[in-house]
């Protein structure tokens, strides 16, 4: 078999990081790990291309040569999945298709034309798809509501991807999250149990990535690195020896919950190990909104408080905020961003609220009659896909609002600076050189924010600051001025688009904003 692996383009978006991929001449934030892992699972006699389409674009060639095409796809990218299921199709090939996507809604991968919908894990269902192909079935739909042990996962394909093409690469130590987030579909697609994979299993992969030359970013893509706090302790006592004999190669990523805040022990083994950035879900500093999505996690001491116990432990904080929960007051967009000046949080992924295909919000929403969108959509140009318990014009003019205010330039400038002044510099010293690629964004950030920017004044003794007090910290701080390029052009994009959506909105009177509100409470009285 001839198989054809295609990751479908990513639209820009808030992790897409465009402008600052194109300052250290790069092509894409992350590679699809999905997709690589998939390629370790298929028989050894398979012949296998890979195309990321957000590197370099397959070719008519690339299309003659391959018996079937396999494609993953996230929401976001349903555009170009879509196109590359009916393209196959129309070129007479069988099309696989799989990842989180088709796992959520099979009927439209089904309505594409995909031939064969691997949905859940793999692990599961690529051995059942193997043994159709194997009996000539020419369809067939395959899925487990078991959960796969990730012991048993083999090493991602790493040696398929052009490495060099990316910021950051990606790899997976644990799936499933124990909280039960009303908006989030992570517990639909993995379970509430972490599965996570053995210290041994880990350093394999690091060690292959070590040995393929790749330095800068490692992100752990799991959903919540602190989910199995245990297992998580145990990989870093045998990570950071591995970091040690290396000269630390890699900077280290993660998601995790808030709750990482209250284990000092486990923050300090992170630190030691290479971990220089964590994402956190903070979504917002309002404690009923909190409590109204079964986030209870993060009322259990004061957010303000957590985050500075994670700066001062030695880690960046990146985070994301959401404004449209029901019951929510006026002001939540100020709210928020006065949450992130106090913090000093520079990115800050602030998105309109979605309601997710399957989650326990869709299936609230649905039976109340308030959705609009069974779709929904992780991107920050798209207006929400249900009625909303507030004017949705209000709602979007604040998170528009919100949105331009926190990357402007020099406030962004000024709330990086103060955010890094507050993370602990006893870091491990990394002993690496410098890429073309670093080299190129370094020269590009001190030309635009040194330079051709009225920032320039703040940039150059901003720097001088931390070149000075914090030298172990300068990497990542000018790694998170550089990304905020991104967003001083990407928030124009948001702005044009929702602004767009809102006007086409005033122009459908049975969809008012300001009707579903009132239609909604009144429903909600009458009972």
């Amino acid at each position: 078999m001839k198989a054809l692996l295609i990751w479908p383009i990513l639209p820009n978006s808030f992790w897409s990081y465009q402008e600052t991929l194109d300052m250290a001449g790069l092509r894409s934030t992350n590679p699809p790990l999905g997709l690589i892992t998939v390629a370790a699972m298929l028989p050894d006699d398979w012949e296998i291309r890979l195309i990321d389409r957000n590197v370099c674009l397959e070719t008519e060639a690339d299309w003659q040569w391959c018996d079937m095409v396999i494609i993953s796809a996230m929401i976001i990218q349903k555009q170009d999945f879509q196109n590359l299921i009916k393209t196959g199709v129309n070129k007479g090939k069988k099309v696989a298709v799989g990842g989180p996507f088709p796992t959520s809604i099979p009927e439209f991968a089904l309505d594409a034309g995909a031939d064969y919908l691997i949905l859940d894990e793999g692990e599961c269902t690529i051995p059942m798809f193997l043994e159709a192909l194997a009996k000539g079935e020419e369809k067939g739909i395959f899925r487990s509501v078991e959960k796969p042990d990730v012991t048993q996962t083999p090493i991602p394909r790493f040696d398929l991807l052009a490495l060099d093409a990316y910021m950051a690469i990606t790899l997976q130590f644990s799936r499933g999250c124990p909280f039960q987030c009303e908006f989030c579909d992570i517990i639909n697609l993995f379970g509430r149990k972490p599965r996570t994979k053995t210290p041994e299993q880990m350093l394999a992969e690091l060690e292959v990535l070590y040995r393929l030359g790749w330095q800068r970013y490692i992100f752990l893509v799991d959903d919540n690195f602190v989910g199995n706090k245990r297992n998580a302790k145990l990989f870093l006592k045998t990570l950071i020896p591995w970091m040690e004999a290396r000269n630390y190669p890699f900077s280290l990523i993660i998601e995790a919950s808030l709750n990482l805040a209250e284990d000092q022990e486990l923050m300090e083994l992170m630190v030691k190990a290479g971990f220089t950035i964590v994402f956190l879900g903070i979504e917002t500093p309002d404690v009923d909104s909190l409590i109204g999505i079964n986030k209870e996690q993060n009322t259990r001491a004061s957010l303000i408080e957590s985050c500075r116990k994670i700066t001062q432990a030695g880690l960046q904080i990146m985070s994301g905020f959401i404004i449209g929960f029901d019951g929510e007051k006026s002001g939540a967009g100020a709210r928020i961003q006065s949450f992130i000046e106090e913090t000093g949080i520079p990115q800050a992924h602030l998105s309109l609220l979605q309601a997710l295909h399957g989650t326990q919000m869709w299936q609230r929403l649905q039976q109340e009659g308030r959705l609009l969108d069974g779709l929904g959509t992780v991107y920050q140009g798209a207006i929400m896909n249900f009625m909303p318990t507030r004017p949705i014009a209000e709602i979007v003019q604040e998170y528009i609002n919100c949105f331009w205010s926190l990357y402007e330039p020099i406030p962004y400038l000024k709330r990086t600076f103060r955010h890094f002044q507050n993370i602990n510099p006893q870091r491990p010293k990394i002993n690496r050189s410098i890429t073309i690629h670093e080299l190129k964004f370094f020269t590009n950030l001190c030309w635009r924010q040194g330079i051709k920017r009225s920032t320039r004044w703040h940039f150059w003794w901003q720097l001088l600051i931390m070149l000075t007090q914090k030298p172990r910290l300068c990497y990542d701080y000018l790694v998170a001025l550089g990304i905020g390029e991104h967003f001083f052009s990407f928030r124009h994009v948001v702005k044009a688009k929702l602004l767009e959506q809102l006007d086409q909105l005033q122009l459908e009177p049975s969809i008012q904003p300001e009707s579903w509100t009132e239609n909604f409470l009144k429903t909600a009285t009458s009972g």
